[in-house]
């Protein structure tokens, strides 16, 4: 989404510039490429080094712009880095999904739960101030899901953290990850664990009753 976004916003640039440098005229650019065609073998250094400058401008902005959010998850509605709060802060994952050790669903934290710390921390934030508008307009917040599980799959969160088995596990290294990507879990990634620590491989009783 990120690269259409800006992909229509360079198109859009380029079109204000024929635009303004014609005149609104728009046609004149083919004439002046006519004329510019003509030309370009007695200019051929300046057309090297312009290209190599349009090279280099792109170069640059699919790094710092569009590498970036190569692969990566959706835009939620507020902006949460894992990497900031289970990394950096060392909060553990329980403290945000509560139920993950009591539930067969982890659970997403309320904003109360949110607002919890973020009342007093970086309180005018405004991703903080999103929280706000949702808590003050009793909205849950409407985050967009990651971890994807087949409707027919059921998934224990409890059985396997009564296990010991890591969050990370599953769920990949989220304490260095700003955006989370979008996972969709497979048959295969779960009978491949099970069968390496010998746990129930019983179609009903594991996974689809």
């Amino acid at each position: 989404m990120e690269i259409l976004l800006a992909s229509a916003t360079i198109l859009t640039i380029a079109i204000l510039v024929i635009l303004i440098g014609t005149k609104g005229k728009p046609m004149m650019v083919i004439y002046q490429f006519e004329t510019f065609a003509i030309g370009i073998k007695d200019h051929k250094a300046q057309l090297i080094v312009i290209s190599m400058l349009v090279v280099m401008i792109s170069l640059v902005m699919y790094y710092f712009f569009i590498f970036p959010n190569v692969g990566a998850g959706p835009l939620q509605p507020i902006s949460f880095s894992h990497r900031v709060h289970a990394g950096h802060k060392a909060i553990d994952c329980r403290f945000c999904h509560s139920y993950v050790d009591r539930s067969i669903h982890p659970g997403l934290p309320s904003v109360e739960k949110c607002l919890f710390c973020h009342k007093h921390i970086i309180s005018n934030h405004p991703e903080i101030l999103k929280e706000h508008s949702y808590f003050n307009t009793r909205t849950p917040v409407p985050w967009k899901k990651v971890f994807i599980l087949p409707e027919h799959a059921l998934f224990n969160h409890e059985r396997h953290i009564k296990k010991d088995i890591a969050c990370t596990a599953c769920h990949g290294d989220v304490e260095s990850t700003d955006r989370l990507k979008t996972h969709e879990f497979k048959m295969g990634f779960c009978i491949e664990c099970h069968r390496a620590k010998n746990a129930n491989l019983d179609c009903w009783l594991s996974c689809h009753n």
